[in-house]
């Protein structure tokens, strides 16, 4: 018997997210407002997660700076907040300015392009070090690709996938950079967070937004996302 799996939707976990986010975000003072996605809103995202927070508002790109660091932390945050376990971490996904979805689109669309370099020349190709979430997307983009193979290689801030043809074994991993130099991504993620559920003008201004699969705080479902408005 397999075991049940948990939902992560905005009926599922939207109260527990919005409750942590409003206590960070009460703390932070940040004037940024953030919505609720699920269903069918959630689609464009090559990941495939089941919810995604959107943050937007005047100081977004504070969550934005360093690739976005702030934002991945604060999601990482909300993952401990749920209890999540670790393979269903990218079933939520904070984004900002599609930050994200443009980021997973790249990703994909790269990883098509090494898949063909690498299946012309017959050598394997090396990604620069990136987070596992990002890791995770290069997998998933070639999985079908049954004359390739990837694999991650490398540790901590060093680690990065390898792309091989399916024959070919491992390769002995790269020297690594001397400590204390900066690294590009971090294998942990993080950032800060943004301002309440989008929307409108008061401090505590939740309201149903118009349109797709979200559901406002205390509503009922069909709105464009949960949302509140941004910290005075």
């Amino acid at each position: 018997m397999s075991e049940e799996r948990t939902i992560y939707n905005i009926d599922t976990s939207g109260d527990k997210i919005e409750a942590f986010l409003d206590a960070v975000l009460d703390t932070m003072d940040l004037e940024v407002t953030y919505e609720f996605f699920d269903g069918d809103d959630t689609k464009a995202y090559f990941e495939g997660p089941t919810l995604v927070v959107k943050f937007e508002g005047p100081e977004v790109d504070l969550l934005l700076a360093n690739k976005g660091e702030a934002l991945l932390a604060l999601e990482q945050l909300t993952q401990e907040v749920l209890r999540m376990a670790p393979d269903e971490h990218a079933k939520i996904c904070f984004d900002a300015n599609d930050f994200r979805l443009l980021r997973q689109e790249e990703l994909r669309l790269g990883s098509i392009t090494v898949a063909g370099q690498v299946r012309d020349s017959g050598q394997p190709f090396r990604f620069n070090p990136m987070n596992s979430r990002e890791r995770r997307i290069i997998h998933l983009a070639l999985r079908d690709h049954t004359d390739l193979r990837t694999e991650s290689a490398g540790s901590g801030p060093f680690r990065h996938v390898v792309v091989y043809p399916a024959g070919m074994a491992s390769l002995p991993d790269p020297p690594q950079p001397p400590m204390g130099a900066r690294r590009e991504y971090s294998d942990r993620g993080g950032d800060r967070g943004g301002d309440r559920r989008g929307g409108g003008g008061g401090r505590r201004d939740d309201r149903r937004g118009g349109g797709g699969g979200g559901r406002s705080r205390g509503g009922s479902s069909g709105g464009g996302g949960r949302d509140r408005g941004p910290r005075r």
